[in-house]
């Protein structure tokens, strides 16, 4: 357990330019942020970053950008999974030789109500054909998003098919019995949850840490959190109410409109106004509105310098 990859992970933005290309620059910049204000990895390419919306070619310039510019691999937990397996097998095996620590998979997505033996054929396929040992795949389950949910049959499948290579989940479906029985199930499958509202608990029925989009503007808070109770310090229930106050607000309106207009506001970058199209910004009264709940949480994200 203690290779695999475990506390506070940011889904983490795509910023974008004027012209809806990526903001190389930026990118970098926000991941380093992240970085130094509490996360212990990012999980870039997901679905606030946006990565259904970018080719092939530019996710993985996205990857390499990230690597040149120093980001260490080891914090890196990129999405990979695409409908198609040769897309999947591509992205992965790049990420794998650019050393990311972890691969955050999603299901093949277009054909829904496929079968566990479906999916089971597709996720071996893909770890036969990138056939390198160090892969480390990260299940995503996400069935309001992909319609295709990760059932325990599946995980257990994958499990004894591929020990070694088949790590963990990010459990995003919102229905903490489904996340704290993968863990309890599956004693050394790192199951992180997708809320920030079930940190604390999942974390008490074994789980080992959270992936959200709130890090991406909390991450402290989410890291105070985790860091205390790895300490058994009193006070998580209180940290916990606070970050679920945050989160409260952040979601008041789409995660990747919302993010990307509070981190315009407390950066004073407006060039992070811009999302790849069918997603839209929000509106002038949407974002007053938004900023206001914010603050009225309390809680004023570190410096972004």
């Amino acid at each position: 357990m203690d290779d695999k990859l475990k506390g506070v992970f940011a889904a983490a933005l795509t910023p974008l330019k004027n012209d809806l290309s990526v903001d190389y620059e930026r990118l970098v910049s926000h991941c380093r942020w992240l970085l130094d204000n509490g996360c212990d990895g990012l999980a870039v390419l997901g679905t606030t970053g946006e990565a259904n919306s970018f080719s092939l070619p530019e996710r993985i310039r996205i990857l390499e950008a990230l690597f040149e510019a120093g980001i260490p691999g080891a914090s890196l937990m990129p999405g990979t999974g695409c409908c198609s397996i040769t897309d999947t097998v591509e992205l992965t095996s790049r990420a794998v030789a650019l050393g990311a620590a972890g691969i955050l998979m999603l299901p093949p997505f277009y054909y829904k109500g496929v079968s566990d033996e479906g999916l089971f054929a597709a996720y071996s396929e893909v770890i036969e054909r990138v056939g390198d040992t160090s892969l480390k795949v990260y299940l995503y389950h996400f069935p309001q998003m992909s319609a295709v949910p990760i059932s325990y049959d599946l995980i257990e499948r994958l499990l004894k098919r591929y020990p070694a290579t088949i790590a963990g989940m990010k459990d995003s479906s919102g229905v903490f019995d489904n996340m704290a029985g993968a863990a309890q199930q599956f004693p050394g499958f790192g199951v992180f949850s997708g809320g920030d509202d079930f940190l604390l608990p999942l974390l008490e029925k074994g789980g080992v840490g959270c992936i959200t989009a709130v890090c991406n503007i909390a991450s402290s808070l989410s890291a105070q959190l985790y860091r205390a109770w790895q300490d058994g310090e009193p006070g998580c229930e209180d940290m916990q109410k606070n970050l679920i106050k945050v989160r409260q607000a952040v979601s008041t309106y789409p995660y990747s409109a919302s993010l990307k207009t509070l981190l315009a506001h407390f950066s004073g970058a407006d060039d992070w106004l811009t999302l790849r199209p069918p997603l839209v910004m929000l509106s002038e009264n949407e974002k007053a509105d938004l900023i206001r709940l914010f603050i009225s949480t309390g809680f004023t994200p570190p410096s972004f310098g």
